[in-house]
Formats: structure tokens, sequence, C-alpha cells
């Protein structure tokens, strides 16, 4: 009984505590993908695996003058991994953009001509190919919004289709994180 006690007002003191995303110092993505560190909690990051995961982007991101919470959580997934020593194979970590989303690869130039700001997701971009991720676009979704090749922001990849890339990876054994 005095177990049951000191682990409910233990669990009241965790749960009415704040969960505030924090910045781990072995960060792959510096300046996004903060989270909250629990290093009790169950399923942490193991470096026995090897980490290969295609995250599926294809909604529109509510607010237009931020980084695109779904591209962020590609970051956060490298950041917590980063945190245990793990860094993925360069590719082993790709986000396909498509559908309703696919303005974010945009250029800063062909961006701010369309929405009329700069493109929020630039520099995210930037950090997640330089910690090894790859950012690819649906050459389809490109067609159907009428977005140039020129347009594109150099460091994504113009895939033939979401959907053939989505397929060829999840073949190949990546986990699938859908938007």
């Amino acid at each position: 009984m005095r177990a049951m006690a000191i682990l409910a007002a233990a669990t009241g003191v965790l749960l009415a505590a704040p969960l505030t995303a924090t910045a781990h110092p072995a960060t792959a993505v510096p300046h996004f993908g903060a989270y909250v560190p629990l290093p009790d909690a169950e399923n942490q990051p193991d470096p026995a695996i090897a980490y290969r995961v295609v995250f599926d982007i294809d909604s529109a991101a509510s607010d237009k003058n931020a980084p695109h919470p779904s591209l962020v959580r590609v970051a956060r997934l490298l950041n917590m991994l980063a945190t245990k020593g793990i860094r993925p194979r360069d590719g082993d970590i790709v986000a396909i953009v498509h559908g309703a989303a696919t303005p974010m690869i945009l250029t800063a130039e062909a961006h701010k001509a369309r929405f009329g700001i700069d493109n929020p997701n630039r520099a995210l971009i930037a950090e997640l190919t330089a910690a090894g991720a790859q950012v690819h676009v649906c050459g389809q979704a490109l067609h159907g919004q009428k977005i140039a090749a020129r347009e594109v922001a150099p460091q994504v990849k113009i895939d033939l289709a979401a959907v053939t890339t989505l397929a060829n990876l999840q073949l190949r054994g990546f986990a699938l994180i859908p938007d």
C-alpha cells in the first residue's frame, strides 16, 4: 500500500510538472526539433538499430510563417537519435513531400514570388540535409501545382512520384511515418 501511495505521489508530481522542450547538447539539427528528454520513458532510441525511416508529408502547414511541423518532426527524430550517439547513414532518413505540402520546397525567390513571404522551411531543409537526411518532392505534384524544377530548393531531390518513392523505400525496409 505504501508503495502505491509513493507511486501515486510520484506520478502526480510528474504530471503536474510542465514538459518544456529543450535543446540537447548532442543535436544533429541545431536550430530545429527540440524535444523533452524523458530518460525513464520506454522505447528510447536504440544504438543496435540501423534507422531507415521515410516521412510521408502531404498536408499544408497551418502556420505559413513557421517551418512545417512534419519537417520539424524529422529534425526531432535526428536529434533524439543523436543523444544516444546514433547517426543514421546519409539517405537513411527521407522526407517525401507532395500534395498540399509541396510549396514548402520552393527556393526563397520562388516562395516570395508566390506567397509574398520568405520560405520558413529554407533553413530547416538546409540543416536536415547537412545532418544526412534527404528531402524529396513528388514530380507529379510539382507538375500539378505548376512549379518548375528551377523553383525547387537545390537540396531537394525531385522524384517521379511520391507513390513510387514510398513504395520503393518501404520495400527496401524503411519504416513509414505518415503525416
